[in-house]
């Protein structure tokens, strides 16, 4: 395939940044996403010109890095994939593909595709762990026994990558989903229970503090998602929210 590239180039975080054309020959279908940013930056390197910048690691779709909008997309067009699964194959010889960071106030742009996210890590660091004294009285893990129905979806909440497809895709730029994922994550197990109130109010308090938008309820954040969580969870966040302040 033949393809038209349009994609965001920035130098710094400093820098205003603009698109810029390239037009990348010999592109095959079972190439993945990140797999032709890598043959286009071979080409660009062999020109002397600087390589777009994007995050990868695992390329796997279990570390959440490779967060690009694709077309207007978070990941691209397809679902439940991440942008290192897509793969050619849904794009056709002659398109022209659009590629920007994720757009967010909280998501600063470091350089060309890569965006700052680390609000999500203060937001988890305020509240997503389960703080356990072991100091003597150790217990067995499996000793407290839990509901199959509360443990599945406990581990569907766990499954959030924290990749931030959910805020590129809302238009008020909201964290409710990633929030919501971690709370619910502890919030349905019993060991979560001692530290549900603090958990709630401090990563709630800590999401506005870094400047995400409120919730549309318009279900973009789950469409986009590439682990399918759950708007549920958002209705569990607010329920352990109102209940928390409550109780203070």
């Amino acid at each position: 395939m033949k393809l038209f590239l349009k994609i965001w180039r920035q130098k710094s975080a400093q820098d205003n940044g603009s698109m810029k054309d390239y037009t990348l020959d010999g592109v095959e279908g079972d190439m993945s996403f990140l797999e032709m940013l890598d043959v286009l930056n071979e080409e660009l390197i062999s020109k002397g010109e600087e390589p777009v910048e994007f995050d990868h690691d695992c390329r796997e779709g279990i570390c959440g890095m490779c967060s690009l909008q694709i077309n207007g997309e978070p990941h691209g067009p397809d679902r439940l994939v991440t942008t290192c699964q897509l793969h050619m194959r849904k794009f056709n010889d002659g398109d022209t593909i659009v590629i920007e960071p994720f757009r967010a106030k909280a998501f600063p742009v470091i350089k060309d595709l890569v965006v700052d996210r680390s609000a999500f890590d203060r937001i988890q660091q305020a509240g997503g762990y389960v703080s356990v004294n072991t100091s003597g009285n150790t217990i067995d893990a499996n000793a407290i026994p839990i509901e199959k129905e509360k443990a599945d979806d406990a581990f569907n909440a766990a499954t959030c990558i924290g990749c931030g497809a959910c805020v590129a895709a809302c238009k008020n730029a909201s964290a409710m989903l990633f929030t919501s994922a971690k709370v619910s994550q502890y919030a349905l197990l019993p060991q979560g229970r001692v530290e549900a109130t603090d958990r709630v109010l401090n990563m709630v308090k800590q999401m506005d503090l870094e400047g995400f938008g409120n919730c549309t309820n318009t279900g973009a954040c789950e469409v986009e998602c590439p682990k399918g969580i759950s708007l549920e969870n958002i209705a569990r966040l607010n329920r352990e929210y109102l209940a928390a302040s409550i109780k203070g």
